[in-house]
């Protein structure tokens, strides 16, 4: 059986191990999305895992939906963002830029561009916290038909300044409620036009994001996440049939591309995942929850039963910067501190020890 210590070509890369970064958001981009000097050391640190998936990283200044978290289209996001990645790679690691629009998941005072923007104007639920503490979130305003083109080029042009800066590559985020994740879900569109109304129309964004943004970086250097009912954020997939037929054609359009990997954040051992693993027929990154601690037991047992190639993980590489050693060796762990994820500085971020 494979092991999870054994390497994998994904793309153009040969990585080292299967063990992946699961992408984190950790709040502590500057006051304009620029990542600062203790990211370069954060990213740095967790080098050894065969590849790091980035944060969140905003593709626009809409595009924003938190405090704090960093960028990829202005200059200086580019040059903080070039740091990591040189850090990265003079430790003979590899990392691809989640590039996150947050859609209706954002606040006007989060940001420095007070829209709001959903496939629809349907507020999510529950709030956010901003600079003055909880707000709910506003109602968003919907795009217009003709403006969808111009959010498509936002994220192609996110995606050439990452690779331009010495990235590997970009995730296109395509689950966990956010904009791709919102025209996909019947619950968050309910569009009239060709975006909007059948499976095969919700599926149209994310097709046209991803297809985009491999013409212009090259697929190899593109993968995209989903969380088919997730159901998080007010973003509901509960029709089993509307479900797998939605992912089905996304997954259909975008298989002839040839993309770097596709990662998936549901139930493993769902029959839809298996479906869309056989149909995508390239590299899978697998994610066996979102609110439990994936174990080494855990990741390995994906691999065995066959439903990834690859294993994202979260919370055990945030406390364990040389997690694949730990893992390999069977030394303890340092247990991840929750009240240190979000925000903050070098406490929780960069000052868990090596072994």
């Amino acid at each position: 059986m494979t092991a999870l210590f054994e390497p994998i070509s994904v793309g153009k890369l040969t990585l080292s191990n299967r063990v992946v970064m699961a992408p984190l958001t950790r709040n502590r981009a500057d006051e304009n999305g620029v990542p600062q000097d203790i990211a370069v050391e954060y990213y740095r640190q967790r080098a050894s895992v065969g590849l790091i998936i980035s944060e969140g990283t905003q593709p626009s200044a809409v595009g924003q939906g938190y405090l704090n978290t960093p960028g990829i289209h202005t200059d200086a996001q580019r040059e903080g963002w070039r740091l990591v990645f040189d850090a990265v790679h003079a430790e003979g690691g590899h990392l691809f830029v989640q590039l996150m629009h947050a859609g209706r998941i954002g606040h006007p005072d989060n940001k420095p561009v007070p829209d709001v923007v959903a496939p629809s104007a349907i507020a999510a639920p529950d709030g956010i916290v901003t600079a003055t503490g909880q707000q709910p979130y506003p109602t968003p305003r919907a795009l217009d038909t003709d403006e969808i083109a111009g959010v498509v080029a936002e994220f192609v042009h996110a995606a050439r300044t990452a690779v331009d800066a010495g990235a590997d590559g970009v995730e296109i985020h395509g689950a966990n409620g956010y904009l791709v994740h919102q025209f996909l879900a019947p619950s968050s569109n309910v569009r009239t036009d060709s975006y909007g109304g059948t499976p095969v129309n919700r599926a149209r964004f994310a097709i046209e994001v991803v297809s985009a943004v491999a013409e212009a970086v090259g697929p190899e250097r593109v993968g995209l996440r989903i969380s088919p009912s997730h159901n998080i954020q007010g973003v509901l997939e509960q029709d089993e049939a509307d479900v797998t037929s939605t992912y089905r054609a996304l997954v259909d359009a975008i298989r002839p591309l040839g993309l770097a990997y596709l990662s998936y954040l549901a139930d493993p051992r769902a029959e839809l995942i298996r479906d869309l693993r056989s149909r995508f027929g390239g590299p899978v990154i697998g994610n066996d929850g979102f609110g439990s601690t994936t174990t080494r037991e855990s990741a390995q047992a994906l691999l065995d039963e066959d439903l990834a190639d690859l294993v994202a993980v979260g919370r055990l590489v945030i406390a364990n910067p040389d997690l694949v050693r730990r893992w390999r060796d069977g030394t303890p762990l340092n247990d991840p501190n929750q009240d240190t994820f979000y925000g903050g500085g070098a406490e929780g971020y960069t000052d868990y020890p090596a072994l």
